[in-house]
């Protein structure tokens, strides 16, 4: 599938980024385009990663001339770059818009000039009737980036998923510093639940993606979720002690990933389901929105040994 072919990938030294370097080395890809603002970051993934297929370039989303330059020979772009952390967004929503809004339309328009074979948009669950400036931000960019008009040279589709286990900023990595301070672990409401994904399933995903877009679609695996009461006793122990914040804002108490108006266009096939564009699909099949209240639940053990297997225990 990627065999001599060129990768670009923005916000290319974060945790996407990372996986999908150590998984793309592997195969027969002729070169990996790592674009990212962090020159620290770059230095050490050339330190973590020698080969001469991977080639580092420091530039930001929000500059157009930069991102056109970058992605000047490439087959495939991943675009991952974003502002994600939602209390930040929120504080500060003018550089949410200019990174996961004005950012996903330079990368989408780059690929258009430079007749880019395949770009795929790494998407997120709170994207899905959104409550927060992260979440509208990127429902903005995801519809841009499949509904927008495109040329006969290029192709867009786009991932999404959930939480990623211990992933930058996310839960389990503050968890597991309140456990080491021993600090009471922050739940901000009993019954929220979220969806969880490793980062090898999320690599596994866009590759599946690749292989099979046509256009415009929205691949979403289908995930377990678990409350977050839960995972804080799995990490700790029954004991521990926790303490209700309440809900900060901006934060859903379950998320969803197909919403009440996709999921009839929507069809399952290996483990997925993909979303098709509006009037080109109706399965039938699926009968209800896919949340993470009513996704498979995770229970101590299964979550154990989730959490195990991705080194967080």
């Amino acid at each position: 599938m990627l065999k001599d072919k060129s990768v670009l990938i923005t916000g290319g030294t974060g945790s996407f980024g990372r996986i999908a370097v150590s998984e793309l080395l592997k195969t027969d890809v002729k070169e990996i385009r790592i674009f990212s603002r962090d020159e620290e970051k770059q230095l050490d993934m050339q330190r973590e990663f020698s080969d001469d297929r991977l080639k580092f370039m420091i530039g930001d989303v929000r500059d157009y001339e930069r991102v056109c330059e970058v992605s000047k020979g490439v087959d495939v772009i991943y675009h991952a770059a974003a502002l994600k952390i939602i209390p930040v967004c929120e504080k500060f929503p003018m550089e949410s818009l200019k990174t996961n809004i004005l950012g996903t339309f330079h990368v989408k328009k780059a690929a258009l000039e430079n007749k880019v074979e395949k770009s795929i948009f790494i998407s997120t669950d709170k994207s899905v009737q959104p409550v927060n400036i992260y979440g509208a931000c990127k429902m903005f960019a995801e519809r841009m980036w499949v509904q927008t008009p495109q040329n006969e040279y290029s192709k867009f589709s786009s991932v999404r998923y959930g939480n990623v286990i211990g992933s930058r900023g996310s839960i389990i990595p503050f968890f597991h510093e309140l456990i080491k301070k021993n600090k009471p672990l922050l739940i901000t409401h009993p019954k929220m639940t979220r969806f969880w994904i490793t980062l090898k399933q999320a690599i596994d995903l866009v590759f599946y993606a690749t292989e099979h877009m046509k256009g415009d679609e929205i691949f979403v695996p289908i995930l377990p979720s678990c409350k977050i009461v839960d995972l804080a006793k799995v990490m700790s122990n029954e004991s521990y002690p926790l303490k209700t914040i309440g809900i900060r804002p901006g934060e859903k108490i379950h998320e969803i990933l197909i919403s009440e108006e996709e999921f009839r266009r929507t069809e399952e096939r290996d483990g997925y389901y993909i979303i098709h564009p509006y009037g080109d699909y109706d399965s039938g099949k699926i009968k209800e929105e896919f949340t993470s209240e009513n996704a498979k639940s995770l229970g101590p053990h299964d979550l154990r040994e989730l959490l195990k297997d991705s080194g967080w225990l």
